[in-house]
This record gives C-alpha cells, structure tokens and sequence, in this order.
C-alpha cells in the first residue's frame, strides 16, 4: 500500500502536541464534511458524475482519436492536470521523433503566447486535429479567445466540417461555450456544478485528453475513488484519514511560522504533479494574509538548483517528499568502468535515484526541515489517481481549519476585470478609473 511516513514531520518549532490538538476538531470537520456533501459542494469528491462520464466519453473519445493531434485550449487548472497526466503516463509523447500510442499528440495551449499559438496555426494539419475548449464559466478570456482564433483556423481549411473537429467542455447549461455547443451541434462534455477548475483534473477536463492519448483514465478514477470513498461513505471517519492528519500538519505549520511548503517529487514521471499541486494549495488557501507558498521541486534536477535554499536558507520551510516504490530500474552499469566509478558496476540506473532521494530526504531532516514523506506504490496511473485525490482532500480540510473558503478564489478576479477594461470590455467603469490613473502616473525607468 501506498503510505505517509512521519517521524520527521515534527522537527525544530513543530510540536506534534499541536498537531494532536488541532486533531481534536476531527468531529466539527467531519460534520461540515457531511453537510457540504449533501448539498452538492464537493463533487471532486463526491464523484456522484463518474457514471455520467462513463457514459457520455467514451463517444468522445472514439471522436477524437480519429485524428493525430489534439489542441488542447485551456488555463490554470483546465490545463494543469492534462499536462501532469500527459508527462506521467504517456512520457514519450511529447519527445523528438514520437511515435507512441498510435502517434496520438497532446499539445496544450495554456498561456496567452501569440507566438506559439501562430507557430501551431501553421504546424498542425487542420485535417488531423481536433481542438478540446476548456472553461467552467465559458467565459475565460484567454481560452475563448484562443478559440475564436481556432474556429478560424479550422474554417479556413474544412469549411462546415469544422464542427467535427471541435469539442467543448463547459458548464451543462448556461455560458458561451454550451452555447456554440448548442447553435452549432459540437461534441460537448459537462463541467460539474460546483467544481472548481483547480480540482477538475480527475473529470472530463482532464481525462478526456488522457484517454486521447491512451492512458488508462478509468485506473485514474478508481485510484481516486479509493481514497475519496471512505470519507463521503462515513464524514466521521474523517479523524482516520490521512489528508486530515496532512491538514493538521499544515496548519500547524503556518502557526509556527513555516511559510513555504516544497512539494519535492523523486518520482520523475510525476514530476508535473508539483505545478498542477501548486496551484490547488496556492489558489486555495492564499487568503486574508493567511496561507503558505507551494514550492514545486523535482528530485533530482533541483538537487543542482535550489535545493541549497530549502538547506541553509530562511528556516521558514517545510516539505511533502514523494518518492514511489519498485523504480530501482533502468540500464544496467557496466563492469568496466573507468577507476574510481567501480563502485557503480552492475547496478540499475535506478538505483542512482533511489540513492539521491534518501539522502536528499535525510539532508533536508538533518537541517531541521518538517517533512511527511509520500511513499506510492508505483507510477500507475492508480497512484496518480490516488495522490490527487489525496491532496485535493488535504487543501479543502486545510481550509477549513484555517478558517477560509478553500473553494473560491476571489483575489485573482481583479486583474481580469482590469484586463478587460484594458480590452474596451464595457461595465467595467471602476477599473477603467484605475487604468487611467495608473497610465497618467510617471514612470521611473532604467535602462539596462
């Protein structure tokens, strides 16, 4: 079974005393727990929509897979678990001289890059691209403009068929997107009500490119129904369960004034994980002066870049260690090595990893560092299922005990209504005040 390990959880300023008393409000959560899930406000969790999804992309998926390449438009967490799938389970995809899984090919537009969107007007085949539109509201700026341009595109080269090789997936009833799903007859899969992008990755958001590319999307629910079942079956079991025992830890660790909190991954195919973890914790709990910055780092790339910080920096960091078992691997060293490498002759390459991630683990414990070590089974998409579930749970429960909504995120929307003035967007005459007050002020300039 897959495990947290926590003997150096409680190091330096952490006291597992506190732990243990915020522990004691296991009874109050899990009644907000059960209240919240009957009335529909925890669907990542709930997973009430799985049948529902099984039902409705298999279709999609057989659409989609007509074609070589998927243009995948879509932000923030519309992208960000496609990719940590994409580089997980189907690592070879995106490599020089792919072939894969029937050639299939993932590209994910997920930043606002004319450049690289223009380059990829240009290098894909209209003909044997599909275009996946991703947004919740079927308003987000980036993404509907991004298909906008894409409807071009593909009615420059198909004509009316451009329908056929555009699929959206939006809210079931209201917004832009379900209504070019609507006037024009495109294939569409459902946003659940209540489930915010940042915990969408295990819905069609982002299992419906998995699938694309062959990944096996029914392991990845199944691993996180796993997980999930146990909470949504009995809420009180919630003083049992690891992702609480995760969220009093990292509660704990915000009191005590740990203010960074590394997601460090020694497993290198999941090392996308840690940008898709990022932005769940940092979305979630960055709230009212509180919360604590999600640092992503890969083992062992980052050994040679900022591991040095997180060593004999600011002692305001704590870190969750991922490694999984069975990756003692890969080509064998060969016996003839030069001198002074002998003692590499006949080892896995995999054994390297394994040698650097403990003692990388036991560096950051001997410099005082609170770590909770995540030891998975395997690099299974089961596992990756089950981790993701794991810490969407941990981010909601941490919430909670912070004392805020984990499930909105209402910082971020200034700079869009400000962007939208920007654009000449009506309603907006607030933000148009600031914009011009903004541009009349001098600006004091360097060069370099």
């Amino acid at each position: 079974m897959a495990y947290l390990e926590w003997s150096k959880a409680y190091t330096a300023r952490v006291r597992h005393s506190h732990v243990l008393s915020l522990a004691k409000r296991a009874r109050e959560l899990g009644d907000r727990l059960a209240e919240e899930l009957d009335l529909g406000l925890l669907p990542f969790l709930r997973m009430g929509y799985v049948e529902t999804l099984k039902r409705d992309m298999p279709a999609l998926v057989d659409q989609a897979r007509k074609y070589k390449h998927m243009l995948l438009l879509g932000i923030g967490g519309s992208a960000l678990g496609a990719r940590a799938m994409q580089k997980a389970f189907a690592p070879d995809q995106d490599l020089p001289g792919h072939g894969g899984e029937d050639g299939k090919e993932l590209w994910i537009a997920d930043n606002v890059c004319p450049v690289t969107l223009g380059n990829w007007f240009v290098e894909l085949d209209p003909e044997q691209t599909v275009v996946v539109t991703i947004s919740k509201s079927g308003g987000t700026i980036e993404t509907i403009s991004q298909y906008f341009l894409a409807k071009t595109w593909l009615k420059k080269s198909l004509g009316d068929a451009w329908k056929d090789h555009m699929i959206v997936i939006t809210d079931q009833e209201k917004g832009f997107l379900r209504e070019e799903a609507r006037s024009h007859g495109l294939g569409s899969l459902e946003v659940p009500d209540n489930l915010g992008g940042r915990y969408s990755a295990l819905s069609a958001v982002g299992l419906l490119p998995a699938a694309f590319l062959g990944i096996d999307w029914e392991g990845l629910l199944e691993g996180a129904c796993a997980v999930a079942r146990p909470l949504v079956d009995n809420p009180a079991s919630i003083k049992d369960h690891p992702s609480f025992a995760l969220a009093c830890w990292a509660k704990a660790l915000e009191e005590y004034g740990y203010h960074d909190l590394i997601f460090f991954c020694y497993e290198p195919l999941f090392a996308t994980y840690g940008p898709w973890f990022a932005q769940l914790w940092a979305e979630s709990l960055g709230k009212e002066g509180l919360g604590t910055q999600p640092v992503p780092a890969t083992g062992v790339t980052d050994q040679h870049s900022v591991n040095q910080m997180f060593l004999d920096g600011l002692r305001n960091k704590a870190c969750l260690f991922v490694t999984s078992k069975n990756r003692i691997g890969g080509p064998t060293f060969p016996h003839d090595l030069p001198a002074g490498w002998e003692f590499l002759a006949g080892k896995p390459f995999g054994a390297l990893l394994e040698a650097e991630a403990m003692g990388t683990r036991m560096a950051l414990t001997m410099h005082d560092v609170p770590l909770v070590h995540i030891c998975l089974d395997d690099a299974s998409e089961r596992s990756g299922g089950r981790l993701m579930m794991l810490l969407e749970a941990a981010t909601v429960f941490t919430g909670w005990l912070m004392g805020i909504n984990p499930l909105d995120q209402p910082a971020v929307e200034l700079g869009k209504r400000l962007a939208n003035a920007r654009l000449g967007k009506p309603g907006y005459p607030q933000e148009e005040a600031s914009l011009k007050a903004a541009l009349a002020e001098e600006e004091q300039r360097q060069d370099f």
